[in-house]
């Protein structure tokens, strides 16, 4: 799985995890007695508004995760809450540039709460727009068999199935630490029947015909920089893909003839300015290209057809 570093959605780091009043920022535990909560919240908040674009939204995750409780009940009525001693641990962890997701040890995708951790590139909401490219492209009749290349925690392989419960799938990857969370959360989500991982080199050893492919592989350019809540924890190799980061596509794109079925769909998440090269890898290969949008209107998903 990857990302871009134009979409990269980590957060501009501070150097002074306090108040940038000068003065230390005292922990968020020692100002619970001023308004419970709430101002648990605001101190967590105004803390990590030096590491994170979303200070409140991570303040209230990390809130709800301390309390075992869902975000939108701690929301609902907050008053019936006391901040655990453990609050001000998590926070300390999201000021050192840890991502939530693994903090918490989740994420929401689509349908479906899959875990995650070290070793598993976290879902991103843009690559939802694979999953409503597949939809628009099958209908209700849906396919019945789905390839997912680079799978990571069984992200997009599993939000898939969620929608067709007749189909069945196969997730490549070729990390062992993300193949453990992807058979993990198969099994969570009742779906280990019809969802079955192993380790690979892309589509080596695998036999097609499938319905379905989807795949989000690794798009940035080697030399291009991220953020350090995703430099410094997600793997590299889901992540980095040669000096202009079209090396992935260059290896999967000529092997999808063989493995895609007539009539079916290979999807590829690109980069925001991948769009031409990908489609021109695509079209020598014999595919039809049409490109789908995220909601932020930037360029996200090839639609590969026969």
């Amino acid at each position: 799985m990857g990302m871009s570093a134009s979409d990269d959605p980590g957060d501009d780091p501070g150097d002074d995890p306090g108040n940038g009043s000068g003065r230390a920022c005292p922990p968020v535990s020692s100002r619970l007695r001023e308004g419970g909560i709430d101002a648990a919240l605001r101190a967590a908040a105004a803390r990590l508004a030096t590491v994170s674009d979303t200070p409140r939204l991570d303040a209230e995750l990390l809130m709800a995760h301390a309390l075992g409780v869902e975000r939108d009940r701690l929301l609902l009525d907050p008053s019936r809450f006391t901040a655990p001693m453990d609050f001000d641990a998590l926070v300390a962890r999201r000021l050192a540039h840890e991502p939530v997701a693994y903090i918490v040890g989740t994420r929401d995708f689509w349908t479906i709460r899959l875990r995650v951790g070290p070793g598993a590139l976290i879902p991103r909401p843009d690559s939802e727009t694979l999953i409503e490219a597949a939809l628009a492209h099958f209908g209700s009749r849906g396919p019945r068999t789905i390839l997912d290349l680079g799978t990571g925690p069984g992200t997009l392989l599993l939000a898939a199935l969620a929608e067709w419960p007749g189909a069945s799938g196969i997730g490549i990857d070729a990390g062992e630490d993300a193949l453990g969370y992807a058979r993990g959360n198969a099994e969570a989500l009742g779906m280990a029947g019809r969802a079955g991982f192993r380790r690979g080199d892309w589509g080596a050893e695998i036999d097609g015909p499938f319905d379905l492919i989807l795949c989000n592989p690794p798009y940035i350019g080697d030399e291009e920089e991220l953020m350090p809540d995703v430099a410094g924890h997600e793997p590299a190799a889901a992540l980095f893909a040669g000096a202009d980061g079209l090396d992935a596509y260059r290896r999967i794109v000529p092997d999808l003839p063989r493995l895609l079925a007539p009539g079916g769909a290979a999807i590829l998440e690109i980069g925001v300015t991948q769009h031409i090269s990908v489609a021109a890898l695509a079209r020598a290969a014999s595919f039809s290209v049409d490109c789908r949008r995220d909601l932020g209107g930037r360029d996200r998903a090839l639609v590969l057809t026969r």
